[in-house]
């Protein structure tokens, strides 16, 4: 006789009994785009609902995150000058570092983890140091100042720092720098999976990001290589890392899955700009049922394996889920 598999599905407080898998509002980090000056609030045209934001505007921003519950946000600044190393980032009065004093003073209880990286500051829109003869990131070059950088942000008050550049060697780099100036206990979020992927697209608008020549595929990796991919978070666990990143989620569903089994690290998964566009766009258009469809994507990634969810779907996702307590 066959197993009836449905009895569990026919009585709702049974069906929520036996759910595997569980979003809460606790798993999400919203990112921010601090842009410099007073009262700023731009919307992304290609990104519905997300802004840039000046410093004034970001902490009003937090009053709002904390009514939904939620408390982590990880920061990306947009400076007024730009230039061939990213000068802004590595000074204790830019936009990320003033931005990070002002929050954690508005709002204490805030957890703010700040992206590290340099295509945001930079002129060329790569994420570090050029080397001109060979037209790519010089790797070690790049490992110093990102040393740097990371200095600022832990001096300025940052509770995580999450390096996205894709660098060989960035998290033992930043790990005993940290270490050596008294920073032992601020954990690092790898970006150690991080594809050279086609939807970054809209978050290069809203972070003015785009690189002025070629790409990033020479330090991001090739979305074919599944192997290369678990060992790039095998290699940034070893080095210290104390959580995981894979970055695009959607698409990668499986790598996220692969690192999940092969490390024992906490995993975090940034559903980033272009598959945000995506399922905006299809609401809007009246062709998903778009509240339904989100959360299916979310619970998508924590089936994987998934922790940690970077998300701008995040307040929305929060809305729903307070709504259906």
């Amino acid at each position: 006789m066959f197993k009836r598999l449905r009895r569990t599905r026919l009585n709702t407080y049974l069906s929520a009994m036996v759910r595997e898998t569980h979003v809460r509002v606790e798993d999400f980090i919203y990112p921010l785009f601090i842009k410099s000056g007073q009262n700023i609030k731009n919307e992304v045209g290609s990104m519905p609902g997300v802004f840039q934001m000046s410093i004034d505007v970001a902490i009003k921003e937090c009053e709002e995150l904390k009514a939904l519950g939620i408390y982590s946000i990880i920061l990306f600044g947009i400076p007024d000058v730009k230039d061939s190393i990213g000068s802004d980032s590595l000074c204790d009065h830019g936009i990320i570092a003033t931005a990070i004093k002002e929050i954690k003073k508005a709002h204490s209880d805030m957890f703010v983890v700040t992206d590290l990286c340099f295509c945001e500051y930079t002129d060329h829109g790569h994420c570090g140091i050029i080397d001109e003869e060979k037209q790519t990131v010089n790797n070690d070059a790049t490992l110093e100042i990102s040393a740097k950088q990371a200095l600022i942000h832990a001096a300025s008050g940052a509770d995580m720092i999450a390096p996205s550049g894709m660098m060989d060697g960035i998290i033992e780099t930043l790990r005993s720098t940290l270490d050596q100036n008294g920073y032992e206990n601020l954990p690092i979020m790898a970006y150690s999976t991080k594809f050279s992927s086609g939807y970054y697209g809209p978050f290069r608008d809203v972070a003015e990001s785009t690189p002025s020549f070629g790409d990033r595929t020479t330090y991001q990796m090739d979305p074919a290589n599944r192997r290369e991919a678990i060992n790039e978070s095998i290699e940034d666990e070893a080095q210290g890392a104390d959580i995981l990143m894979v970055k695009p989620a959607l698409a990668y569903l499986d790598i996220i899955r692969d690192v999940k089994e092969n490390t024992s690290s906490p995993l975090a998964v940034y559903n980033v700009s272009g598959e945000y566009a995506m399922l905006k766009n299809a609401g809007n258009s009246g062709l998903i049922d778009y509240d339904r469809v989100m959360m299916e994507t979310m619970v998508a990634f924590k089936r994987a394996g998934a922790d940690i969810i970077i998300s701008y779907h995040a307040k929305e996702v929060a809305l729903l889920l307070k709504k259906n307590t």
